[in-house]
């Protein structure tokens, strides 16, 4: 009796069919539709920065990958497919025998096209969309360079790791996937079209699946051959050793590497095996060589390294990893910068005999004292400065200095942004919130070591706040360099928090202002940010990209109108450079009269060679709460340099690269791939170099690498013992640690004032002063850093003890508990400073802010902590100036009178006039020669003169008396002094 034929899948009707496809077209226009939109408004934004061929040559390498790897990948599967259909047996089984897969054969042969030609598509598809999103490793082969160091290992260039070797990788992967892929598709036809059996005791095979399956099998042990060479060089990134250090240790070098070795040479034998099945009908052989390869890859890649680390390794750790901890060192301190060309270590005593007031360099970092703390006084700029409910400062201020005069000054810097989230009632119309308030006026700054008059009495309510420099639409700065000439402000991280970001200004020719300026006038934006929507395909590009159809239907859009948008000065930055990190911190600084967002830009990998890697969102957590709140992303590295600075102009949105570093390879390699978008530093004004910070990111970074790194000894380096930690911040309740401060000290040889970055270490799981890091952020000593090293047998006390001691102390425990019953206790930025040749100061400032809604901080104590050989001394004043003489004794505090101090200076102060006093030389001690008297009469007289103007609060002869003492000290030194 014959049995029916096994039925085919169901068909479709004709409107079922077409209800299908419209569905399927429906569902790609919603999946890919807003994507093709963010592609044209994109391409618009980067022609309105003038980064079109960035755009474009990102985008042309990522569709070159896409097909590339899509066509490679999906041809090597159409080929798999192909011959194993065509090779399929002549006599297929009767449609009546007991065939379990003959409703599947007959499936595939009623839609040949759908299964041979579109399971390689979709594959391909996929592969293409996974495979371009690997475009800067393709860029980076191509444009990458020599770094010219040599690993230790291999003597490969470092660019080998950095721009080769991934590229390597990234091909063999793909080859991977696309024969096992190829493999299990022919299996399958072949076992559909009876090429394969599994009926019987041991199956049947045909000829030509046979030759197909062992050249597919052997292909795939080739490139395993393959992957175990360049796996060779990837165990230079080995993480086996980790925490103690990154890179190839004892058993890697003698037995991960000799084993690769052996293990490529089994997997060459097994290809010859597999190839060898092409023409013996035995498969034994290709099974007995799989079989070889997995033992040999258990065995001898895995067991043996286990054996060589848990016998020979482990007992002796010290010697056997001696000479990789030495790789490993050399290798870090390349890869982060922290060389000897860069780090200058310095023993430092950590007690002293001298007084401040005696050391020229002293007197000077006391002038320059910082009592503001910019992650404090956020909600005292807002109340004091806002001016209206739709102005906003970020909640974390930054630090910056200016040139005044001829002092260098020191300031609390922010900018009045728009903050959309703030629009009250009718202001968040959308007619209002997107065309009349749209921009932000003014550039604040404030003196970060001057506040208002402080009074003793514990409820003053009138001193302690910032004296403010104001440069808007209706104020000007008494001093040029903080003077903007258009301060009002379009681009801002505080504008951009909004989840709608983007403003529409201009609108049709002769039309009355719009935007929002002062109470008393409007304003039309006519700078050359923006992206022009004055024709209906832009409004609609753009209604569709904001899901907003009053950009279609307003009438205050005009032929002239654009909008602005991506306003966020880092995402700018990040979207016109894809390849930099940016820093997490934004600032505006006032250059050539207009501000700028400088934003810190960095280089990075992930594979230098036996370079510790770390993880930069770990290294970059602490207590600041950065302006915007962002973070650097969740990635490895084991290499940074911040090789470029960008701007951001706060009006048109301008971005400009410069290259700072020009030695960096990775630098070198993306702009040979985008030619034309970093500026070279000669490009960078002096004006703007003024105002270049050394990062805070970038320092968290290398002084975690510092406190390890700074071992030379291998030995020391395993043991632990002298390494030291960042000390936890001692004035908030968690265990953040401390962040870097920015400081202005004085140069310990020029007794100038300096901008620099500094950070205290303590020892390791200690609290003790270990050392103190700073970093020059001035233009002619830029990134130099001075690591101060304290003897491991004295104990200075570090942050947490010297605020434990200055709390603890009856007088300032007794005063705080007072001003807790009415006031909120808020501790400011706990100051590390050394002095007096060997000495650390401690200076923290106390704010208050009182207990109800509408208050805010205001500076009420100033507390100091200093250790000489009589003990730990303690002053609380509310002025720093009455705290240091407590600590010091009378005098030491006239440094920090005004220009430095918490009072204003009068009008008198500032005349810029003052009278050097007369002194006569006194006559020649015994044994000293006339011009040795003289240079010892013109120190005294430098000196003098110097007190003189610190205590006028004269700015100029302040700077004119320290030019002064200099000449005076080398005519005492060429004296013979």
């Amino acid at each position: 009796m014959g049995m029916r034929p096994p039925a085919g899948l169901p068909s479709l009707s004709k409107r079922t069919r077409v209800l299908l496809i419209l569905a399927l077209i429906a569902a790609a226009l919603l999946l890919i539709g807003p994507r093709f939109v963010d592609i044209y408004t994109d391409w618009l934004w980067f022609g309105e920065v003038d980064f079109r061929g960035v755009f474009s040559r990102v985008l042309f390498t990522r569709l070159a990958l896409f097909v590339i790897v899509g066509l490679v990948v999906g041809a090597i599967v159409w080929l798999a497919l192909l011959l194993a259909y065509r090779s399929r047996p002549m006599f297929l089984p009767s449609p009546g025998s007991n065939d379990p897969v003959a409703r599947y054969r007959t499936a595939v042969m009623t839609r040949q096209k759908l299964f041979g030609i579109g399971i390689p598509v979709v594959i391909g598809l996929f592969a293409g969309l996974v495979g371009q999103a690997s475009w800067a490793t393709v860029q980076m082969f191509f444009n990458g360079s020599s770094f010219g160091i040599t690993d230790p290992q291999f003597g490969k260039d470092i660019g080998f790791y950095a721009f080769d070797l991934p590229f390597y990788q990234f091909v063999l992967n793909w080859l991977f996937v696309a024969v096992i892929i190829a493999f299990f598709a022919s299996l399958i036809t072949h076992y559909i079209f009876g090429g394969l059996r599994l009926s019987g005791r041991q199956g049947a095979l045909t000829r030509s699946a046979r030759v197909q399956l062992a050249i597919l099998a052997g292909t795939f042990v080739l490139l395993k051959a393959i992957s175990y060479w360049f796996d060779r060089y990837a165990l230079l990134f080995s993480s086996r050793k980790e925490p103690t250090f990154t890179g190839a240790g004892y058993t890697d070098i003698n037995a991960v590497l000799p084993a690769k070795l052996i293990l490529m040479a089994i997997a060459i034998i097994c290809a010859i095996a597999f190839f060898a099945a092409i023409f013996l009908r035995d498969l034994r052989i290709p099974a007995m060589a799989v079989v070889l390869l997995v033992l040999s890859s258990i065995l001898v890649g895995a067991v043996y390294p286990l054996i060589v680390e848990q016998f020979s390794v482990k007992p002796n750790a010290a010697d056997k990893e001696r000479a990789y901890i030495e790789r490993n060192i050399t290798a870090t301190r390349q890869a982060y910068g922290i060389t000897d060309e860069t780090v200058e270590y310095v023993p430092y005593s950590g007690k002293t005999e001298k007084q401040p007031k005696d050391v020229p360099s002293d007197v000077t970092t006391i002038a320059n004292t910082r009592l503001l703390d910019p992650n404090i006084l956020s909600p005292t700029f807002t109340a004091q400065q806002q001016l209206k409910n739709f102005y906003a400062f970020p909640k974390s201020l930054n630090i910056d200095r200016y040139d005044m005069n001829g002092d260098l000054r020191d300031f609390v810097v922010a900018a009045r942004e728009l903050s959309p989230s703030s629009l009250q009632g009718n202001q968040t119309d959308w007619i209002n919130k997107h065309t009349v308030y749209t921009h932000g006026n003014g550039f604040v700054a404030a003196y970060a070591n001057q506040v208002t008059a402080v009074s003793g009495d514990a409820q003053n309510n009138t001193g302690g706040y910032p004296i403010y420099t104001v440069s808007d639409l209706t104020t000007k700065p008494t001093d040029k360099a903080l003077e903007v000439d258009n301060p009002r402000i379009y681009y801002g991280p505080v504008i951009a928090a909004s989840d709608a970001d983007y403003a529409i200004v201009g609108g049709s020719p002769g039309s009355a202002p719009r935007e929002y300026d002062t109470d008393d006038q409007k304003y039309t934006y006519t700078g050359d940010g923006g992206v022009g929507i004055g024709n209906w395909f832009n409004r609609l590009a753009f209604a569709a990209k904001y899901t907003e159809r009053n950009i279609l239907f307003s009438g205050a859009i005009g032929s002239d109108s654009k909008i602005i948008y991506n306003r966020d000065p880092a995402e700018r930055v990040n979207k016109v450079a894809p390849w930099l990190t940016t820093d997490g911190t934004v600032y505006p600084a006032v250059v050539d009269g207009r501000m700028q967002w400088i934003v810190d830009a960095y280089t990075t990998l992930d594979n230098y060679p036996y370079a510790q890697r770390s993880s930069l969102e770990g290294l970059v957590q602490d207590s600041t709460n950065q302006a915007t709140g962002r973070m650097l992303p969740k990635k490895e590295v084991s290499y940074i340099r911040n090789s470029v600075k960008a701007t951001v102009d706060a009006y048109d949105g301008t971005v400009t690269l410069y290259q700072v570093d020009d030695k960096d390879p990775v630098l070198k390699a993306w702009m040979g791939v985008f030619p034309d978008t970093v500026k070279p530093k000669s490009d960078v004004s002096a004006d703007l170099q003024a105002h270049f910070r050394y990062p805070e990111d970038l320092f968290k970074v290398q002084r975690e690498m510092l406190a390890k790194y700074h071992v030379d000894d291998p030995g020391v380096f395993f043991g632990n013992n002298a390494f030291w930690s960042v000390p936890s911040d001692p004035t908030v309740d968690t265990d953040k640690n401390q962040p870097p401060y920015y400081v202005l000290s004085g140069n310990p040889k020029t007794a100038k004032p300096q901008f620099v970055l500094t950070s205290p270490m303590v020892g390791y799981q200690r609290e003790l002063l270990s050392a103190y890091i700073s970093v020059q952020s001035d233009p002619q000593n830029y990134g130099k850093f001075t690591v101060l090293q304290l003897p491991t047998e004295t104990q200075t006390q570090g942050p947490q003890q010297a605020q434990s001691a200055m709390t603890s102390n009856p007088r300032v425990a007794s005063e705080l508990s007072l001003l807790k019953q009415s006031n909120k206790i808020q501790y400011g930025n706990l100051l590390t400073l050394p002095i007096a040749d060997g000495g650390i100061l401690y200076v923290e400032p106390i704010y208050t802010q009182r207990n109800s809604p509408n208050a805010f901080p205001q500076l009420a104590r100033v507390m100091v902590s200093f250790t000489d050989t009589n003990g730990i001394k303690v002053g609380y004043a509310p002025t720093l100036a009455e705290a240091l003489d407590q600590v010091f004794g009378s005098g030491t505090g006239n440094a920090a009178t005004a220009p430095s101090g918490e009072t204003s200076p009068t009008p008198e102060q500032n005349t810029g006039q003052t009278t050097s006093p007369t002194t006569t030389p006194p006559p020649p001690a015994a044994g000293q020669t006339p011009d040795k008297a003289a240079a010892v009469a013109q120190l005294d007289s430098a000196l003098a003169n110097l007190q003189t103007a610190q205590q006028r609060g004269d700015f100029k002869a302040y700077g004119d008396a320290l030019d002064q003492l200099q000449k005076a000290i080398q005519a005492y030194q060429q004296a013979g002094g």
